[in-house]
């Protein structure tokens, strides 16, 4: 059996998904922050728009970390934590920084989780958009 390793998010990666997420939001007129873990949770790269609300910092690490942890869009987690949803106890039942709100979006490389970007500072839809666009162009 051979296995092959799957190169890491490096941080040139991780400044191309913050360039390509922050070019969206200009394109889009919204000022964003940026968040971009590597497959331990350990930042990478941060930016945020000097224009951009405060808690978008803060938003956007907390997509970030939630789409790595449960390797999903949090755009697709939203309606699982709602009442009667698989993980409706989740966000209170853990000490960890989860935000279930779309935005943050995991990234892989040869099919295995190597990080997360998040992006706060939009319409939850807009967050969304802007990081996924990020993902595909890394790919």
């Amino acid at each position: 059996m051979s296995t092959t390793a799957v190169v890491p998010l490096s941080t040139e990666d991780a400044e191309l998904l913050v360039a390509t997420a922050r070019r969206a939001a200009e394109d889009a007129g919204v000022t964003v922050s940026v968040t971009v873990l590597d497959a331990g949770g350990h930042l990478l790269v941060f930016h945020r728009d000097d224009r951009a609300v405060l808690i978008s910092g803060e938003t956007s690490t907390r997509k970030a970390y939630t789409a790595l942890q449960l390797n999903a869009p949090t755009a697709d987690l939203v309606d699982a934590v709602q009442p009667g949803g698989l993980f409706h106890t989740l966000p209170t039942a853990l000490d960890r920084p989860l935000l279930f709100i779309a935005g943050g979006v995991p990234v892989h490389r040869d099919g295995r989780l190597i990080g997360a970007i998040g992006v706060g500072g939009g319409a939850p839809e807009q967050d969304h958009g802007f990081a996924a666009a990020a993902v595909q162009a890394l790919a």
